[in-house]
């Protein structure tokens, strides 16, 4: 089910998806993980969004993870279901072909690093923390360390998971998470920044582009090359690829069309 505890909005090309339970600190429950699931689907189907921005509400917290009000229903599943919603939330953000980026304004741990990681690009407040607090609880983040161990460096994500201890965010721009730390005041034009420097390339390019990075991220080095050969190949023959070189011959800006 889908509830108002996620919010949907279009803004000019960018596709916005903001958490919405401030009071319980952007918490995950199945009407979050319903909701950004949503966003994920509607921004694809509309032709019209380039680009989208996954945040919180509020100044206080990203997302603290799962909602451990009710810490039974917390980590609770079906045994019939091979799957769980999060799980399946981090696996239709890898099969996505339009970037996605993390607004980052307050505490972001747990489940919600997770989040973090299922995102192309990151910006992030100077005083957030992040952390993976899970073995204070008992318990450990298994579906995070899925995303997590490509991005930052195994020492790193050894220590983080291992005692559970927080980090600040330049640590975590250090590690490899962040693309962007900025103060509190200048995260909106930060963001605004990147989505500008984004919408104005090709959206084929891009579909095609992370539809590639994501086939060859398991490839050896001679299955990589092949497939990419035969990519490049592919993408030229598109309407994008034909009007971008037309536009740089003629020293002027492309009109993209998308195919």
């Amino acid at each position: 089910m889908t509830d108002n505890s996620v919010l949907l909005e279009k803004r000019g090309q960018a596709f916005w998806i903001t958490i919405n339970r401030p009071d319980k600190r952007n918490a995950l429950n199945a009407g979050v993980i319903a909701g950004i699931a949503k966003g994920y689907r509607e921004a694809h189907d509309d032709k019209d969004v380039r680009v989208i921005v996954l945040t919180g509400a509020g100044d206080k917290a990203f997302c603290a993870g799962a909602d451990l009000q009710n810490s039974g229903a917390a980590f609770s599943m079906d045994f019939s279901r091979p799957n769980v919603d999060y799980a399946d939330l981090l696996r239709l953000s890898q099969s996505a072909t339009k970037p996605a980026i993390a607004r980052v304004g307050g505490v972001c741990m747990a489940g919600g690093m997770g989040l973090l990681c299922m995102t192309d690009m990151a910006v992030a407040a100077d005083g957030v923390i992040f952390g993976l607090p899970e073995v204070k609880v008992g318990v450990f983040p298994m579906q995070v360390l899925s995303l997590l161990q490509s991005i930052a460096p195994s020492r790193l994500v050894n220590e983080w998971a291992l005692t559970g201890e927080p980090f600040d965010a330049r640590s975590a721009q250090a590690a490899g998470l962040l693309n962007y730390v900025v103060p509190a005041a200048e995260l909106d034009a930060k963001v605004d920044w990147l989505i500008g420097r984004i919408v104005d390339k090709s959206p084929t390019a891009i579909r095609r582009g992370k539809y590639a990075m994501r086939a060859i991220a398991s490839m050896s080095f001679d299955e990589s090359i092949a497939f990419t050969e035969s990519q490049i190949a592919l993408l030229a023959m598109t309407e994008d690829a034909k009007e971008g070189l037309k536009a740089f011959g003629e020293k002027r800006k492309p009109t993209w069309t998308g195919r």
